[in-house]
């Protein structure tokens, strides 16, 4: 079965129509193996094309030729869990649906575990995301934009408890955002280097640290922000500014304060569904397969 398939889309489930669909364990694990191998595919030990059917009280389904096992939660975020694949499933569910964000105290009422069992699955969810957003050049036409987040502290202590984060975003295409040390030149310009094709044309603000993309090869447009410019011959960074400004209003509506520790998972939450939105559920089978 090719990938496409297994990736179907879901189609938009209620929350009703999500339970009726994963009543239990068994049904999750039958998603799970049709989603990462199919109910039948080529036998990996004998090589026949055949059906595989479930083992009783094991996470395992044997091959109608041989008998050999396939565990298809080997190597995922349930192979040793003990929390219910119902309640994995209920989670991720909530992560692909929303569009500000899960917390850990959101997923602890709604999942009736422990706050800190609900954390840590919050966690591995967000690393999963990360894991299947993948990694593509950025070409084209491409803006930039670096923004700060988090913290409390006032002047002039500012910058104490902050994270510096940067968003690429190609028009028409994927979104790419990193946590990086600071503003300067040299940290604005590596992940400038590694994620966009030379030859690209950058549209940036008129922060200084922007100013070695030309010699760099790229096609270089500003915008003056604090001249009250926002468009200049094509350019602009409202699609990076629109993605900062539902980020920083889902921290301070959801999560209320994210750490510098554990930024980059959040960022990679958020940006796996911009990336992905017009996939609606597709993205839960995207998740329940990458390993």
């Amino acid at each position: 079965m090719s990938k496409a398939t297994q990736l179907k889309k879901l189609g938009k489930l209620t929350v009703g129509e999500f339970f009726a669909r994963f009543p239990d364990d068994d049904a999750c694990l039958d998603h799970i193996m049709e989603v990462r191998f199919g109910m039948r595919h080529v036998c990996g030990a004998c090589g026949v094309e055949g059906t595989f059917h479930k083992l009783t009280n094991r996470r395992a389904f044997s091959c109608s030729s041989c008998g050999d096992h396939v565990y298809p939660t080997a190597g995922t975020v349930f192979q040793d869990t003990r929390t219910p694949l119902r309640v994995w499933f209920y989670a991720i569910y909530l992560f692909v649906t929303t569009r500000h964000g899960v917390s850990g105290k959101e997923l602890e009422r709604a999942l009736g575990v422990t706050y800190k069992t609900a954390w840590r699955m919050g966690q591995q969810i967000r690393t999963l995301m990360a894991k299947a957003d993948g990694f593509e050049i950025l070409r084209g036409h491409v803006e930039a934009d670096e923004a700060i987040i988090g913290g409390h502290r006032p002047r002039p202590n500012y910058m104490s408890n902050k994270t510096i984060v940067l968003g690429l975003k190609q028009r028409g295409g994927r979104m790419h955002t990193e946590v990086i040390k600071n503003a300067r030149t040299d940290s604005l310009r590596r992940p400038v280097l590694r994620t966009v094709a030379p030859g690209s044309t950058v549209s940036t603000d008129e922060h200084r640290g922007y100013g070695l993309l030309k010699r760099d090869g790229y096609v270089h447009g500003v915008v003056r922000h604090i001249d009250g410019e926002y468009v200049r011959d094509g350019h602009h960074t409202n699609n990076v500014e629109n993605f900062w400004k539902l980020f920083k209003n889902s921290i301070r509506s959801t999560h209320i304060h994210v750490s510098a520790k554990y930024m980059d998972n959040y960022l990679k939450e958020f940006t796996f569904r911009s990336n992905h939105r017009a996939m609606s559920n597709a993205m839960f089978d995207l998740l329940i397969s990458t390993v």
